[in-house]
């Protein structure tokens, strides 16, 4: 063990392994560590820095808005808090909608789970292997009982659909359809291996909500911020949701979470309803400005078209079964269950990658990453999977 990573785990709680390496610097979608090895980034903090590491933009929104103000509660007001909210509404495109921030997609998914409680129905159906965070209510709502057994009893009135099968969901529905207050889902369930809705389910899901009054919410903290080409992942389908949670990719980089109610929806709160202290915070919606006033509709179309070159390049590589995904959001699916040791044997080939599955490697990267390292890339999560088959 490095002597980092001997500190690391003697000064932090041991809810991650002692990191492999100590990053220091970043510029664009390459990395560097204390040692001066360089690595691309193919992970982008599971798909948390959109723009890259660095951006001009975000570095110009932050260091100005940190030096002029750099937090007032949700007592007072600031310029950069309501100038979000309105482009969001913008982005979803109904006059109705509002936004909630907080400070994660956790906290965002704990006010959509508030939000469906106010309909006074109890009931909320969430998707098998889907994940929505890991407080006590987000946890609730993620359908996976190895991540929740250690914490029972969760907050009750949650029950659990699989993924895709859109008549499971409706008989489970009409079993109590007046007591039913929401279905959420993720449009690609991400950490269960970046797998897409089924062509058609969100559409179909969208319906079934329609007819029985109940609020459709949209887990879009991985798949939001332009990360699958539409700026919205649940806007290939079509349709609209009552709610909509956002993280990851919105600050660029800085902690921040919304949480966007349209309709109905977004008269459910009332003052002292709901709050966090930081939510809203100025510095983090400067930052999340800059993102959204840089993915444009140029920036969206470059990602569909690196996305389709990504799974290009990846499916043809040896020890690859399939690739699956959308824009900038790809699951490489293995042939044998070795994701593990392709991620540790990326580092050492200059590469990040996570394994959010035995046999599935994740791929997220800067939504600005360039074509040629695309390509380097992919060549070495080949000699990596190479690697990994040699030494399993």
């Amino acid at each position: 063990m490095s002597d980092f990573a001997a500190r690391w785990s003697g000064a932090l709680l041991d809810t991650y392994p002692a990191p492999p390496v100590e990053l220091v610097s970043g510029a664009g979608a390459t990395v560097t560590d204390a040692d001066g090895n360089t690595y691309i980034d193919m992970l982008a903090g599971i798909a948390v820095n959109a723009l890259g590491h660095g951006h001009p933009a975000v570095v110009e929104a932050v260091s100005s808005q940190i030096s002029t103000l750099g937090h007032v509660s949700n007592l007072f007001g600031s310029r950069p808090v309501v100038e979000l909210a309105e482009a969001l509404r913008a982005r979803v495109g109904d006059e109705t909608a509002r936004v909630f921030f907080s400070n994660s997609g956790a906290e965002a998914n704990e006010a959509a789970f508030k939000l469906a409680r106010l309909t006074g129905r109890r009931r909320i159906l969430a998707a098998e292997r889907g994940f929505h965070g890991r407080t006590m209510g987000a946890l609730a709502l993620t359908g996976q009982p190895d991540k929740q057994a250690a914490f029972e009893p969760l907050p009750a009135g949650v029950e659990y659909y699989p993924y895709g099968d859109v008549e499971a969901l409706r008989e489970l529905v009409l079993e109590d359809p007046d007591d039913t207050a929401a279905i959420i889902l993720e449009p690609i369930q991400g950490e269960t291996g970046v797998i897409p809705a089924p062509e058609g389910f969100l559409p179909a899901v969208r319906e079934l909500c329609d007819a029985n009054g109940i609020l459709l919410i949209a887990d879009e903290v991985q798949t939001g911020v332009g990360r699958t080409g539409d700026f919205f992942a649940f806007q290939h389908d079509g349709i609209l949701p009552d709610v909509i949670t956002m993280a990851k990719g919105l600050g660029g980089g800085l902690p921040i979470g919304a949480t966007i109610a349209r309709g109905a929806a977004a008269g459910l709160f009332s003052p002292g309803s709901h709050g966090t202290t930081f939510g809203g915070n100025p510095v983090a919606c400067a930052a999340a400005g800059a993102v959204l006033g840089t993915i444009d509709g140029e920036f969206l179309a470059e990602v569909r078209r690196k996305g389709r070159l990504l799974m290009d390049e990846a499916s043809h590589l040896p020890g690859v079964a399939s690739v699956r995904g959308r824009g900038l959001m790809v699951g490489v699916v293995l042939d044998a269950p070795v994701a593990k040791l392709v991620v540790k044997h990326g580092l050492e080939r200059g590469i990040i990658v996570n394994a959010p599955a035995d046999d599935v490697i994740r791929l997220t990267p800067p939504l600005v990453i360039s074509d040629d390292e695309i390509r380097a890339a992919v060549a070495r999560l080949s000699e990596a999977i190479a690697d990994a088959k040699e030494g399993s």
